[in-house]
């Protein structure tokens, strides 16, 4: 048995300790909102963010980061993206050099488009890193449907011993070493989720949608293999496998806040009807501000941002897309 900190209380956090709970693992959850705690407390059950879950008696919920981590094994971030680095300042009183941090959070910072291990890293240096990613939406990991992740690390001795915690009949952990592939990829998809979603919303159909997810990941791996990537890991589980279920499910808010803007909602309008954190969002002015450092071609990462950050009509940026001068295919450096 070990003893995990999960720090964050969203759904990902909730569905996490419910599983690692169910692994027989004693598990804390650290929220910043008292007002979150003791509803979960009370009710057992997280009603604002996976309604319907009841959450084992077993796990504790506290907004007392110190007793949280209190005699760790492993700590779990899963808190929103543009708050690792100020979370990982709250950690670091409590966190040595001996730590092995799990990241389940996906994004890019969007003040300093740095990876997230790269934030982790800086704030905390010497711990061990761990990325937890793949095709996972909380609503379904909570209930046990058989999902798969990949657990990276470039120390594949931590990938090994974050897989066998997490490996459950219904949660299957592989490994692997690529984690800037598994950031580029895991961060990317939400903003072609967010495309996806525009397509829905404008009425397109399904042709539209293949074609925007398969030159999707094209943009993704250019820029993520010119960073340092492996190029096969785009087409595994953290690539084209988390890009499906986010631009194709209910459960992605990703999809849903695009579904909106494509239906005329404004960015903000969006957001709030999402109610939840659109990692896409603030994904995407770091993928601009990436591409153009590295100096990859990314058309629709180009349209994205400017229909959510320049006010760009929707059918405008379809248009723009869809007429670009011919390309051959396997050739092709954009759209």
């Amino acid at each position: 048995m070990a003893v995990i900190s999960i720090i964050g209380a969203g759904s990902w956090g909730t569905a996490l300790s419910i599983l690692l709970s169910n692994n027989g693992h004693k598990v804390r959850v650290w929220s910043i909102y008292q007002k979150e705690v003791d509803m979960i407390l009370e009710t057992r059950e997280n009603k604002d963010k996976l309604p319907g879950v009841r959450v084992p008696e077993s796990v504790e919920f506290t907004t007392d980061i110190e007793y949280c981590l209190k005699d760790h094994d492993f700590i779990v971030v899963v808190v929103p993206s543009q708050t690792v680095r100020e979370t990982c300042r709250r950690l670091s009183p409590y966190v040595s050099r001996d730590d092995i941090i799990v990241m389940c959070s996906k994004g890019l910072e969007e003040k300093t488009g740095q990876r997230l291990s790269e934030v982790v890293l800086s704030e905390l240096p010497g711990v061990g890193y761990v990325a937890l990613y793949g095709p996972s939406h909380a609503e379904e990991v909570a209930i046990g449907t058989p999902t798969t992740l990949v657990a990276f690390s470039e120390d594949i001795e931590l990938a090994m011993k974050v897989q066998d915690v997490f490996m459950s009949p219904n949660f299957r952990v592989y490994t692997g070493t690529d984690v800037i592939g598994a950031e580029i990829g895991s961060a990317l998809k939400n903003v072609i989720a967010l495309c996806a979603g525009i397509c829905d919303g404008l009425g397109y159909g399904d042709n539209s949608k293949a074609a925007l997810m398969t030159r999707g990941i094209t943009e993704i791996a250019r820029l993520g293999t010119k960073m340092g990537a492996k190029p096969n890991t785009f087409s595994g589980l953290t690539g084209i496998g988390d890009l499906i279920v986010t631009c194709t499910s209910r459960h992605s808010r990703n999809r849903r806040a695009g579904y909106l803007i494509g239906q005329g909602y404004t960015l903000e309008e969006a957001q709030e009807e999402v109610k939840m954190v659109v990692e896409g969002v603030s994904a995407c002015r770091a993928a601009k501000e990436l591409a153009d450092k590295y100096q990859v071609n990314m058309p629709i990462i180009q349209e994205a941002y400017s229909i959510l950050f320049e006010n760009k009509n929707c059918r405008d940026a379809v248009y723009e897309l869809m007429t670009r001068s011919r390309k051959h295919e396997s050739e092709d450096t954009g759209w």
